[in-house]
């Protein structure tokens, strides 16, 4: 009789030489993800059971604005080493911990976020100009003074 193992340690079999990738398995609840990182074989669904969790990331930033993620970077390595895959949003991930090169996707989403802020700011200047030029057209007929 075989000892169930706990659900982070993995309770999945693998074959030694299929595909496996590194990604996201989704837990949490209805409108509010948080996400295990896991070692899967490639071809399986995400919920599924996993050969190993490497790390968790909760993507809703907490009450100082954080968003927190835990790894292992030894067994990241290991995997990795030993032709695991990464998903997309992993890698971004690993990216911005410093373990990858920055991801790609990780500069286009700042490079919008910058210029999104600048165009809401500039708005902003434009409406306050508006907002001074307002009431010294409506105090004075003429303008000027």
């Amino acid at each position: 009789m075989s000892i169930p193992l706990a659900l982070a340690s993995g309770t999945g079999r693998f074959y030694k030489h299929s595909a496996k990738i590194i990604r996201f398995a989704r837990h949490g609840c209805t409108n509010r993800p948080f996400f295990h990182i896991v070692v899967m074989e490639r071809r399986k669904a995400q919920h599924q059971p996993v050969i190993e969790q490497l790390g968790t990331y909760d993507p809703f930033p907490n009450e100082h604005e954080e968003h927190l993620v835990a790894f292992n970077f030894e067994r990241i390595r290991y995997w990795l080493g030993n032709g695991a895959h990464l998903s997309t949003p992993v890698a971004e991930l690993l990216g911005i911990a410093g373990l990858l090169p920055i991801h790609p996707r990780t500069y286009m989403t700042a490079w919008r976020n910058r210029r999104a802020a600048e165009e809401a700011a500039a708005k902003a200047s434009e409406s306050g100009a508006d907002a001074n030029k307002a009431p010294e057209s409506k105090e004075g007929g003429s303008g000027t003074s």
